[in-house]
């Protein structure tokens, strides 16, 4: 069977539109991705030759005032993490709003798995929102030069991106253990690739030196309900009497467990999980958690994402949302 002609119209590359205008490709990558680096003069000449040849993007200026239409990535590290779905409905939201299409993405937690990914959307969409990327540095900033990029809960120099504030939640988590009495606390950490566990386990570590409590580490997991299951295991061996965890996945994960093994909550084990994910207040007993707004985050990286397709200046800017810690069953003081 035939295929519609629009799905087999060969997409215009970079390095075409670099051979017509006689610069080098990543001279052209610089003038899509950030127009302040190269010439008025070089930018001008590489757009008008990229409408000669058929190119098509949203970082092309529009003759008319309003923003182009394309196609963006939301690109993920999981889809088993709940607060994804929120975060997915906001920035979907933003996109339809100005006319884009989205295409959901996700690296399934593997480093390798999201750089091949960000290297073929780079020369297939017209920009990328990057969700608690695993990759290194170095390698956001060589797709960065290549097609627009914004980053959630990441901070990368000279990208622009939305950092969710859960490291200060967490400390506001600890607050309130030592509040309770509790000196022996456990956090359950994340991926060892994730930037948002590190961020949270150095905000954990400030707070239990100011308290003067001890704060173990418990090994790096993945968010998933099994991977709950076994830290609840390690962290019954580290004799705490409390758990702050990477995420609720993990703490719900790690209630089930508690309870199979009969310590009960908050009894015999006080617990943290952090983003306040719909069913975190069904559990048994309901889980304290930091709260933190997903689809707000969605709709704002979104929004820097979109609002470079519409200017010259590609000027990098990071903006923070607060959180704060929902008290719930699932904490109260030590055993005597």
């Amino acid at each position: 069977m035939a295929l519609p002609e629009r799905r087999i119209h060969r997409r215009v590359t970079l390095t075409e539109i670099a051979t017509a205008v006689g610069v080098a490709p990543s001279t052209v990558s610089r003038a899509m991705s950030n127009p302040n680096r190269v010439s008025p003069e070089m930018y001008e000449r590489i757009v008008r030759k990229a409408r000669e040849l058929g190119y098509e993007s949203a970082t092309l200026p529009s003759s008319r005032q309003r923003i182009a239409r394309g196609t963006i990535a939301l690109m993920l590290p999981n889809l088993t993490n709940p607060f994804n779905l929120d975060l997915i409905r906001g920035s979907q939201i933003q996109a339809q709003a100005a006319g884009f299409m989205q295409l959901l993405v996700t690296s399934d937690e593997s480093e390798q798995v999201e750089a091949e990914w960000l290297v073929e959307l780079a020369e297939s969409v017209d920009g990328i929102v990057l969700a608690s990327p695993r990759s290194p540095d170095p390698i956001l900033n060589q797709v960065a030069e290549r097609v627009p990029l914004v980053v959630l809960n990441r901070e990368v120099p000279w990208i622009s991106g939305v950092v969710i504030d859960t490291p200060a939640g967490l400390a506001q988590g600890l607050d309130y253990l030592v509040s309770l009495g509790h000196t022996r606390i456990a956090y359950v950490r994340g991926p060892a690739t994730s930037w948002s566990d590190q961020a949270r386990y150095r905000a954990l570590r400030t707070a239990a030196s100011q308290h003067d409590v001890e704060l173990i580490p418990v090994g790096n997991f993945r968010p998933t309900l099994a991977a709950g299951a076994a830290a609840a295991d390690a962290v019954e061996l580290s004799r705490a009497t409390a758990a702050i965890f990477f995420n609720d996945t993990l703490a719900i994960g790690a209630l089930g467990r508690f309870e199979h093994r009969g310590i009960r909550v908050p009894d015999d084990m006080s617990v943290i999980g952090c983003d306040d994910i719909f069913g975190a207040s069904f559990t048994n007993p309901p889980l304290t958690t930091v709260t933190a707004g997903g689809e707000q985050a969605g709709r704002a990286i979104t929004d820097i994402l979109l609002g470079s397709f519409t200017t010259k200046d590609r000027s990098h800017r990071l903006d923070r949302i607060p959180t704060h810690l929902t008290v719930r069953e699932s904490t109260g003081s030590p055993k005597k």
